[in-house]
């Protein structure tokens, strides 16, 4: 069971914190700046109020996983920087001499406390709530976009993923130590994964005899990555078994497997909505889903930018509906409007994306009734041999077919006063803008680990980008609070 109250701990030690942990601490910033009783509020529900043992509280927990994503540690390693770190355990409401959680517990949290649970909105919602109530969102200007997100596994085949993991831990034991390169197991070189597996256990097992070369954080790191690999490897049997996850394309060469978050960021860039998806999904079908959300969180709307991808007819008219100037280059193909199946235009590679996830493997212009030019239309032509036995054929290609193709008409004609908007200046310098989330794409993936999903499962997909966007908006909000004083 859980209280309402939060437990006062008395303790000598407690004058620590003002000695390590300063007041322009991040951590200390922003315990200071987040009432995080929304947390208990939100997750009551889901723990008994009357009777059973005293359950952490929900706060603390939640508190953990922002830790875990402001520094990109694994479980085993937040919970062991817990027992010594005192800006930890100052975030996370414990005196100095606290008990820490087993890691186990955070995996129990995530599935039993945060399902059925839209944590994504809430968590943007509020840090928007609190940008707004400081003064912070001024425009009323939205930038989209979508960024990729790899999934955890079938990025490479299992054994070259197997490798990597324990290639990293022996170059971290290389640089304290190259004599361990006499203790190590013989490394496989079959192309056996289970071969692999077996050196990984041997590797593990030889490390766990060596306490002092472990005792180095580094080391300890890496090996504890290794060791969740082969505990989920053992678990799952496969690195390519993600349930929700897809292919998707940046470019009509290069592809991807996982998912897509599309973005909508105020000018302040401060991330005011997000649709997580698997990777196949087009941009530009979810504009209107992203104002929706950014208004429910409140903000006010009259522009937004965006790339290509956001100028369907659809867009056009809604944005236009709403009194919303859209900032969003025509692209003759995209623009035609609603299609009856559910092919998706990739406007990286310029290329429809069939809903199996297979991307066309060629177009070709051509005119009707043998009159070129005279209601053109595009030919997208699909391999045959991946549709024959495609699961998703039915409906979409008919048996014994010699090819599948794909037609869409260029509607030239139409939208002529968004044409008339993108040829003049003002929508030419806006549309310059749009870099800033880019930059925040970059920022996602390459300081808070968004490049590739740390669990699989697009629900896991969606803790993962609730809790990273969280923490990348406080550290947004208190970086521009700073710059007033």
């Amino acid at each position: 069971m859980i209280s309402n109250q939060e437990t006062l701990t008395l303790s000598p030690y407690a004058a620590l914190y003002d000695l390590v942990v300063p007041k322009d601490h991040m951590l200390r910033q922003i315990n200071d700046l987040v009432d995080f009783s929304f947390i208990f509020d939100e997750l009551k529900a889901k723990y008994c109020l009357d009777f059973g043992r005293h359950a952490i509280s929900p706060i603390r927990m939640f508190k953990y996983l922002l830790l875990k994503k402001i520094h990109d540690l694994s479980d085993v390693d937040l919970i062991e920087r817990s027992k010594y770190d005192l800006s930890f355990k100052y975030f996370l409401d414990m005196a100095p001499e606290d008990e820490v959680i087993d890691p186990s517990s955070l995996t129990k949290f995530r599935r039993l406390r945060l399902q059925d649970m839209n944590l994504l909105d809430l968590l943007i919602g509020k840090t928007v709530e609190i940008a707004l109530e400081k003064g912070i969102i001024k425009s009323k200007t939205l930038i989209v976009d979508a960024t990729h997100t790899k999934a955890r596994y079938n990025q490479k085949s299992p054994i070259e993923f197997l490798r990597e993991k324990s290639k990293n831990v022996r170059k971290a034991v290389y640089q304290l130590d190259e004599s361990m390169k006499q203790k190590f197991p013989e490394k496989n070189t079959s192309g056996e994964v289970n071969e692999e597996l077996n050196y990984c256990h041997q590797l593990i097992s030889t490390l766990e005899k060596e306490p002092q070369i472990m005792a180095i954080p580094a080391v300890k790191e890496k090996f504890n990555v290794l060791k969740e690999s082969v505990e989920d490897f053992t678990e799952h049997m496969s690195f390519s078994m993600d349930p929700d996850a897809r292919v998707g394309h940046k470019t009509e060469d290069s592809s991807f497997f996982g998912y897509k978050t599309h973005l909508a960021m105020s000018d302040e860039r401060i991330i005011t909505a997000a649709v997580i998806t698997t990777g196949e999904k087009g941009d530009g079908k979810y504009l209107k889903t992203l104002i929706e959300k950014s208004k429910k969180a409140g903000m006010g709307i009259d522009m937004v930018i965006g790339d290509t991808a956001y100028s369907e007819k659809d867009n056009i008219a809604y944005t236009k509906t709403n009194k919303i100037a859209l900032v969003s280059k025509l692209h003759p193909v995209v623009s035609e409007g609603t299609r009856k199946q559910a092919f998706e235009f990739n406007k990286d590679a310029g290329l429809f994306v069939c809903p199996a996830g297979h991307m066309a493997i060629k177009k070709k212009y051509q005119g009707r009734n043998g009159q070129e030019r005279k209601n053109p239309r595009i030919r997208y032509m699909f391999d045959i041999n991946k549709c024959q036995v495609c699961p998703m054929c039915e409906g979409c290609y008919q048996a014994g077919a010699k090819t599948k193709s794909y037609y869409v008409a260029i509607k030239s004609t139409e939208h002529k006063e968004q044409k008339a908007f993108q040829e003049t200046e003002p929508f030419k310098s806006l549309a310059k803008t749009r870099y800033k989330i880019e930059a925040k794409n970059s920022e996602l993936k390459n300081r808070h680990g968004y490049d590739t999903a740390s669990s699989t499962g697009l629900f896991g997909m969606e803790i993962q980008g609730a809790t990273t966007i969280f923490v990348v908006n406080l550290k947004r909000i208190l970086k521009l609070l700073n710059e007033k004083k």
